[in-house]
């Protein structure tokens, strides 16, 4: 982890910890810790994993070009590490993706190409375009370097506020939680790491209840982040290192960004806010969180706000 670190520091933004004075009070947290993620270049911790995994491409590999599939912040992070490396990136997105994760990915220089909905579109896609043109794959989560320039951000967290006894982290491929519960523990075994997923995307629930890998099923949620499956390196390690895993509704996620934006005047995408709802709303064992330290990661910013401006001036034209 220590490497990887070292790998992203020149190129990462050493991003800020903030607290809440009301957040405590709700809680009765001694302290909350939110790590701000969503002031990471592109907007999300995926920039973390994007450089070290794409940094450890042999230059001969990276001739014909790199390829990932994602829904949005691993697009924006690949595209952006490859036009600072000098890398011609393809990304392929679902048709569904939000707009301005798009316009974003454009913006850094990848070439897109659109899939279906599902991951196995995303996957196939991909697949046939590495067949077709040999593009060295970039997983946007189940990769080891991916991984650990994730967990990054767990070390980074701790060397800024130290000790934590509770960390929730929003969980979708596994990628993030993964590498950060390594970077935790390796600091301080007995912190307690829990993973938040939204209700209608509760594979890694399942998953970990059952001790076997179950794939999400269409899943309906506003966290676009979280809609993939635990991969089959992220999975170990969750069940390894991860005290336990809950759901949250769609209703209290946007209950969290609210908070967020009204309380903090932080920009949160709802995977990100993912883990306040679950600090909020979850089941979790009040002995957790009375007069601990408790941290949050926002996983990023990213949200389009194109409708909410839209409305303003609307209401201004009235």
């Amino acid at each position: 982890m220590k490497k990887a670190y070292k790998i992203i520091s020149d190129a990462a933004n050493h991003t800020p910890v903030m607290k809440s004075r009301t957040l405590d009070a709700m809680t009765n947290a001694k302290r909350i810790f939110v790590k701000c993620e969503n002031f990471q270049r592109t907007g999300s911790f995926k920039f973390r994993g994007a450089w070290n995994c794409i940094s450890h491409i042999p230059i001969r590999e990276r001739t014909k070009g790199i390829i990932a599939h994602s829904s949005g912040n691993f697009a924006q992070a690949v595209a952006l590490v490859a036009k600072i490396l000098g890398i011609k990136a393809t990304v392929v997105m679902p048709e569904n993706a939000t707009p301005s994760k798009i316009d974003a990915t454009k913006g850094y220089g990848a070439d897109i190409l659109f899939s279906g909905p599902n991951i196995e579109d995303r996957t196939r896609v991909t697949q046939e375009q590495i067949d077709i043109h040999g593009y060295r794959l970039v997983h946007p989560y189940d990769d080891y370097n991916v991984i650990f320039g994730g967990g990054t951000t767990a070390l980074e967290f701790v060397n800024q506020i130290g000790k934590l006894d509770l960390l929730l982290i929003p969980i979708g491929g596994g990628g993030l939680i993964s590498g950060c519960s390594i970077a935790a523990k390796g600091y301080d075994p007995r912190i307690k790491i829990i993973g938040v997923e939204p209700k209608n995307a509760n594979d890694a629930y399942q998953s970990f209840k059952q001790g076997k890998l179950i794939p999400v099923v269409n899943p309906n949620t506003i966290a676009d982040g979280l809609r993939t499956s635990l991969g089959e390196k992220t999975f170990p390690i969750i069940q390894d290192l991860v005290s336990e895993i809950i759901t949250v509704t769609e209703e209290q996620i946007i209950d969290a960004m609210r908070f967020y934006w009204e309380r903090m005047k932080l920009i949160v995408e709802p995977s990100g806010a993912v883990p306040l709802a679950g600090l909020l709303y979850g089941d979790i064992e009040s002995s957790l969180i009375k007069n601990k330290k408790i941290g949050l990661v926002i996983s990023g910013g990213n949200i389009d706000l194109s409708n909410f401006f839209k409305m303003i001036k609307q209401e201004q034209n009235q």
